[in-house]
């Protein structure tokens, strides 16, 4: 039976999401890609989650398509859960979402009432939970009313399903007007899931992280290590087992232009000279400053997941170091 350790608190720092009284670890575990599929063992899984919340990452976050085969994810958290941290769901945030292609048919994705609040209850009973921390819209629905699906996440936190709502993929306008009709049913909106890097800084240059601001909502960011390109992994080729070398719609082999690698290798240099590994100044450079609540990582081991907490070690930048990943990424 799995015991916690005991320290876990003792390094993780915790920030305050918006103006709301829950806190985030720094560093949140993504569920994304390395839970539920069959290559990965059941073993290899629980040993991530176990070495994650032995160092105070509190946070699992999922959505409802997450494996493959879509749910596989949420599964497997739930055998975790009942297997090792029963003694310890007071003391986790487990998220999830809803808004891609879930099932066949109408009611399958988008942002309907009757899909948001079905595939809640679908994703409740796969992780064996009565209710998630925070449920999620994961994408804005371009046909159905905005009023619509964010009645929808009230509910779900009024029928005792979610405790906090939060959305993803919004664009900032998108955002102001969910956190006005959430504001104005009861239901502050919480969070706001952007993808966000140093190599995709839509967040800054499209006005969210300004919205999030202004609206003291907060925001955990997915893919600050860009789909593992701002790793070690790509700076001398592509590795035959990479998310590269794959069929992965997410990153392919065409991606990795010399001009990038460039750009990779120099961004590697910086973070040497700041005695860290690239993902982890990766790490470092979405936290800065405190705009960004919590970034998620995921991991294929529990070494992985060690790395990254490693970054908290050095959040602060120079205005020079600044400069510097400007002028490459830039350049």
């Amino acid at each position: 039976m799995y015991t916690a350790h005991p320290d876990r608190y003792a390094d993780m720092p915790y920030r305050r999401t918006g103006r709301s009284g829950l806190k985030l670890p720094a560093l949140s575990l993504g569920l994304w890609h390395n839970f539920g599929p069959a290559d990965r063992t059941v073993e290899t899984q629980r040993a991530i989650l176990r070495r994650a919340f032995d160092l105070g990452v509190t946070h699992f976050d999922l959505a409802n398509n997450y494996g493959p085969p879509p749910g596989a994810a949420e599964s497997a958290l739930g055998e975790a859960l009942k297997a090792d941290f029963a003694p310890y769901r007071d003391e986790l945030i487990i998220s999830t979402k809803a808004g891609y292609l879930m099932w066949p048919g109408p009611y399958g994705e988008w942002g309907s009432r009757k899909y948001l609040l079905s595939s809640l209850d679908q994703s409740l009973t796969r992780m064996g939970l009565d209710y998630v921390d925070v449920f999620y819209s994961h994408r804005p629905d371009p046909e159905t009313p905005l009023e619509e699906t964010m009645g929808a996440l009230h509910s779900a936190v009024q029928q005792g399903k979610a405790l906090y709502v939060g959305v993803s993929n919004y664009s900032a306008e998108q955002t102001r007007e969910a956190a006005r009709i959430l504001g104005e049913l009861g239901t502050p909106l919480l969070i706001h899931q952007p993808r966000y890097s140093m190599l995709d800084r839509r967040p800054e240059s499209e006005g969210l992280l300004d919205a999030l601001d202004e609206l003291q909502v907060g925001s955990i960011v997915f893919s600050p290590l860009e789909q593992g390109l701002l790793t070690g992994r790509y700076l001398d080729g592509i590795p035959e087992d990479s998310r590269a070398a794959s069929d992965s719609p997410f990153l392919n082999s065409e991606a990795l232009t010399e001009e990038l690698v460039g750009k990779l290798r120099a961004l590697d240099d910086i973070a040497k000279s700041r005695g860290q590994s690239l993902a982890q100044l990766a790490l470092a450079w979405v936290l800065r400053g405190g705009r960004v609540t919590s970034a998620l990582v995921g991991a294929s081991s529990a070494r992985q997941i060690e790395d990254s907490v490693g970054a908290l070690g050095n959040l602060d930048f120079e205005d020079a170091e600044l400069a510097r990943i400007d002028a490459v990424i830039n350049g």
